[in-house]
Order: structure tokens, then C-alpha cells, then sequence
């Protein structure tokens, strides 16, 4: 009986999955259409695979459900999965990270290993549910009404809780973006104090300004987003200036902890520290818009240089830092040189 127990939670917890999964492209039509465009397909096909795409995936949600199509609709999530998880692998190769848009507007991220391990775990659910069909065809009628209907309203609890918490962290992201779209001039003023921020870091600890200022070494604040390409050719840089300047450079990126983390090892961030905010929480305070961007503090916790918005920006502040940095000690050199000469 615990087995055809947990077939049910199988067949629940998949048909959960697409059912959120199709509700969500349903009811965000412009981010389910630029999300099919980015992932390759043709113009004059994206309109019939927005609308096309949540409809069978709709189905699929109820099939896996009714014990005489569980097999049929396992199959199917199996094959569709296979055919998602092909075209990612063959984007991230082709290094294209487009926003996934999986559950409409509460999953507008960009795609990733994550997304590959995401698609894995749902293959295996798929494949336990098609055992599960085939070993036990007479689930859930061989269970007890009132358990088999228990289940199936948990799964529906749980369906509307994910939908929830999915919303307000698309409502979160909106205003968000509404601040800053209202913030008035881009960055602090040059010596302003540095506002104090608490992210956190990819081992999920918490860092704040203070645990990165150390004496006489500024701190460089590098905003980022996973999904951004100008992002990653910058990162893919910082080691370099890390080792020749007198900086600390810190990246500072959205999303989660293990996604900030997989992002950092494919751009060989190495030891340069990666934090991640929650929105664009630390991004609000020092004004910042757009990534990348950075912003540089001096070590007395002060703004030293308005933003440097774009790649660019950012290395031509970190060479003109390194520059001054050069001048100082080759005039503090002279200065030692001269006093020893006189003496």
C-alpha cells in the first residue's frame, strides 16, 4: 500500500509542476513570446508556440493524473523535457543565456546549469510516474477515498502557496525596477558615504561593506546579472585586475546563492569575493541602473568616483585607479630619495 502511495505523490507532484508551469506562460503572453524567440524559434513560428506550448503542457498536467493516460502523458513530459533540456545545452554552448520564462513571469531568469539539473530531477519524476502507471494501473482507486483525495488537495494547497510566493517575487522585481527607474541622478556623489549593504555570499553567509574595507585598500563593487553577456567578458577579467591593482574587487549579482555560484565558477571568478542581493537591493542604495556597472569606495568608506556604467567604464576606472596608484608611490619614492639624499 506505501507504494501506491507514493505513486499518487508522483503523479501529483509532476501534474503540480506543469500545471504552475502552463498557468504561468498563460498568463504572461509577452514574456512567454520573447522567451520563444530566444530560444531560437522562428519568427512566424512564436506565436503558435506560446499559445501552443502551456496548452500541452496543460494537458499533460491533467493526463498524468488520470490513471488511464498517466503512461501516455508520462511519455510525453519525457519527451518535451528531452527536447527543452537539447535546446539549453545547445544555447549555453553557444553562450546564450536567455531568461527561461518556465513559469511565466515568476521564473524570469537566465537559463543555466541549474536549469539542466532542474530538467534532470523532472525526467526522473517523469520516468517514476511512468513505472508507477505501468507497475500499478489501478492508482488511485485502489487507495482510500478519503486519503486519495487528502493527497490530491495537499497537491493543490501546494500549487497555490508556489504560485503565490512565485508572485510576489515577480511583484518584488517590478518595483524594484520602478525604483530605480525614479532614483533621480545615476549614482552618489563623489565622497558621499558608501550606503552599508548585508548580502549574501555564495556559501550563504552574510557580508557586509564593513567585513570588505580593509586599511588603505579601496573596495570595487561590481554589479552584474547572470543573463548578461557584457557581464560575463567583464568578469572573465577581473582576476587579472585583481592581481595588479590594490583594489578588492567584489561581484555583486541577482538571484540566488548556488545560481551566483555556478555563475562565478564559469567565468573563473576564482577568489574575488561574490555576493548576491536580494531584488536589487544594494543596486537601489549606491543608484546604479544598468550592469555591469561598478562603483568604487575609498577605504575610508567614501565614494571615490561616480559610476562606471558598461564594461567599458569599468576597466577604463580601474586603470585610471591604477594609474593614480603609480604616481603616488613613484612620487612617494622621490620624496624618500631626496630626504635620504639630504641627509
Amino acid at each position: 500500500m506505501l507504494i501506491e502511495y507514493g505513486v499518487w505523490v508522483t503523479r501529483l507532484a509532476l501534474a503540480v509542476v506543469f500545471g504552475l508551469s502552463a498557468w504561468g506562460k498563460l498568463t504572461d503572453r509577452a514574456g512567454t513570446r520573447q522567451a520563444v524567440g530566444d530560444f531560437g524559434v522562428p519568427v512566424r513560428w512564436v506565436p503558435a508556440v506560446a499559445w501552443g506550448l502551456p496548452v500541452v503542457e496543460a494537458v499533460l498536467a491533467v493526463g498524468v493524473v488520470l490513471p488511464w493516460t498517466a503512461a501516455a502523458a508520462a511519455i510525453g513530459v519525457l519527451l518535451l523535457l528531452t527536447v527543452f533540456t537539447a535546446v539549453i545545452v545547445r544555447l549555453l554552448r553557444l553562450g546564450k543565456r536567455p531568461a527561461c520564462s518556465c513559469f511565466g513571469a515568476a521564473s524570469a531568469t537566465p537559463i543555466g546549469a541549474r536549469s539542466i539539473v532542474r530538467n534532470g530531477v523532472l525526467m526522473l519524476l517523469a520516468a517514476l510516474v511512468l513505472w508507477g502507471a505501468i507497475a500499478y494501473p489501478s492508482v488511485p482507486e485502489a487507495l482510500p477515498a478519503d486519503a486519495a483525495t487528502g493527497l490530491a488537495l495537499v497537491a493543490v494547497l501546494c500549487a497555490a502557496i508556489a504560485w503565490l510566493v512565485g508572485q510576489v517575487g515577480a511583484l518584488r522585481r517590478r518595483l524594484d525596477e520602478q525604483a530605480l527607474s525614479t532614483l533621480g541622478a545615476e549614482g552618489l556623489p563623489v565622497g558621499s558615504v558608501a550606503p552599508e549593504f548585508e548580502l549574501l555570499d555564495v556559501a550563504g553567509e552574510r557580508t557586509n561593506l564593513a567585513d570588505l574595507l580593509a586599511p588603505g585598500r579601496p573596495v570595487l563593487l561590481v554589479f552584474v546579472h547572470p543573463g548578461c553577456e557584457l557581464c560575463a567578458a567583464l568578469a572573465r577579467e577581473l582576476p587579472r585586475w585583481q592581481a595588479r591593482t590594490a583594489l578588492t574587487i567584489v561581484v555583486v549579482g541577482n538571484g540566488d546563492a548556488a545560481q551566483q555560484a555556478a555563475w562565478g565558477v564559469e567565468q573563473g571568478l576564482g577568489d574575488i569575493p561574490s555576493l548576491v542581493q536580494q531584488g536589487n537591493e544594494a543596486a537601489l542604495r549606491y543608484r546604479v541602473r544598468g550592469t555591469p556597472s561598478a562603483v568604487l569606495i575609498d577605504a575610508d568608506g567614501r565614494v571615490a568616483a561616480p559610476v562606471a556604467r558598461g564594461a567599458i567604464a569599468t576597466r577604463e576606472l580601474i586603470i585610471a585607479r591604477k594609474s593614480v596608484r603609480a604616481q603616488l608611490s613613484s612620487r612617494s619614492n622621490g620624496q624618500r630619495a631626496a630626504a635620504n639624499g639630504r641627509s
